[in-house]
């Protein structure tokens, strides 16, 4: 449910309401416009009169939320939320490149493709430390040590970093994580969405393989609901009959996502594709669909890389990518 207060309400009528509201059982979520404030309830509403709330001199307007995501609904929120790292923004009209490897490998080479890709206009330095891989005699990844390897390329480039938890006994390695991401896989953990939930750090949550854009959001509600309302939605491919590619590439995410929450919404079209000469043209597509960030895998030598190679620019086709993006973002936004 939400309820629409009228212009004019003071500080003190507001919160005497909302002790009330709160006297109910209820959760109550406070969006703040430039014309208006919502607020929006959580939990058992069905025992609140309606026609008792919008009776009341400070309510415009009573409304019931049919959607089982709240917090993340539009309606609860209908400004963008804005999330910010670092100097990054992603949303509320800002753009933001992530650019960087599928795996740390070397010290070496996650500083090289750091300075690289922040050379080239990136904003954040992604990167995997835990590595879930379909096959269990795959590289897993470095784990702690590739924290701290990205710890060291931030250090020496300035780039907030994302990277990827697979279980909640690791978070204490991701103290200095700026941005902790959710694989596709693990979209529905929803004990480690509620633990993602207890922290304040942004979370990066991709959408799942065969998972529907309410599924996503109700994922998204796991985290929201624990008090972390810093969430990044990712579309990064969902499977479907053709296999010529990775996944297929649900670039329609965007503007139903847009118009169903309030979350920024990224493009991974690395893993949607999984083939490098598909990257930028889909990358260039999630622009002009309107999306609020591209996250692309970027290696210094692709044809070495300990994992997903096929599907990794080189710093340099990065560079002309990171261009084209721009060029399209100022065509679509003018």
């Amino acid at each position: 449910m939400i309820t629409v207060l009228k212009q004019g309400t003071t500080q003190a009528q507001m919160e005497h309401l909302i002790a009330w509201l709160r006297a109910q059982n209820l959760d109550v979520h406070i969006s703040h416009g430039h014309d208006y404030t919502i607020l929006g309830l959580i939990g058992d509403t069905g025992k609140i009169d309606m026609d008792l709330l919008a009776s009341l001199d400070i309510v415009e307007s009573v409304k019931r939320v049919t959607e089982p995501f709240k917090q993340c609904n539009r309606q609860f929120h209908p400004d963008d939320t804005v999330i910010t790292v670092g100097n990054a923004k992603i949303g509320g009209g800002n753009f933001c490149m992530i650019a960087g490897p599928c795996s740390v490998e070397t010290e070496e080479q996650i500083i090289e493709v750091a300075e690289k890709v922040k050379a080239a206009g990136a904003d954040i330095l992604r990167g995997g430390a835990f590595k879930p891989r379909t096959s269990p005699y795959d590289f897993q990844g470095l784990k702690g040590e590739g924290i701290r390897l990205l710890l060291e390329a931030k250090k020496a480039t300035g780039l907030p970093i994302v990277t990827e938890i697979m279980n909640a006994n690791y978070l204490d390695l991701f103290a200095d994580v700026d941005i902790i991401q959710v694989g596709a896989r693990n979209m529905q953990n929803f004990d480690l969405l509620k633990e993602l939930g207890k922290t304040d750090k942004p979370i990066l949550l991709k959408r799942g393989l065969a998972n529907t854009l309410k599924e996503f959001l109700m994922s998204a509600e796991y985290i929201m609901s624990e008090g972390n309302q810093n969430i990044i939605l990712c579309e990064r491919g969902i499977r479907t009959f053709d296999t010529y590619s990775r996944n297929t590439l649900d670039l329609t995410a965007v503007p139903a996502l847009h118009e169903m929450s309030h979350l920024p919404v990224v493009i991974d079209p690395s893993h949607a594709t999984g083939k490098v000469r598909y990257v930028p043209p889909m990358a260039l597509a999630a622009v002009a669909a309107g999306a609020d960030g591209v996250m692309v895998e970027v290696h210094n030598d692709p044809m070495h890389a300990w994992c997903d190679g096929a599907q990794s620019l080189n710093p340099e086709q990065f560079a002309d990518l990171a261009q084209k993006m721009r060029v399209v973002r100022e065509a679509v936004t003018q």
